[in-house]
């Protein structure tokens, strides 16, 4: 669709006929533009239950719906996995 053939008044849409996906990512992300991974990392920090809900999500393959979260969620499964071997050492280490 040429869109010198288009009417001012018709919608024209963003996308090329040989690539569907192009514009399929040009809408912003949730959680303020960020990202619900980055979103989550940085809340963790005030509650950690948020990077035991973005490990879920990643472990899920939420990120296949859109991949710009993929980044964020495992960063978010990495603190997890930091602040539960640091929870598991301390513990330990005050019973023993």
């Amino acid at each position: 669709m040429d869109t010198a053939e288009q009417r001012k008044d018709k919608y024209a849409p963003i996308g090329d006929a040989e690539n569907p996906l192009l514009g399929k990512f040009d809408k912003p992300l949730p959680c303020f533009g960020c990202g619900i991974g980055w979103f989550s990392l940085l809340l963790g920090f005030v509650c950690p239950l948020m990077w035991y809900y973005a490990t879920i999500l990643y472990f899920g393959n939420y990120y296949h719906q859109d991949p710009r979260e993929r980044a964020g969620l495992a960063a978010s499964a990495i603190a997890a996995l930091v602040f539960t071997t640091a929870a598991v050492i301390t513990v330990a280490v005050i019973v023993l």
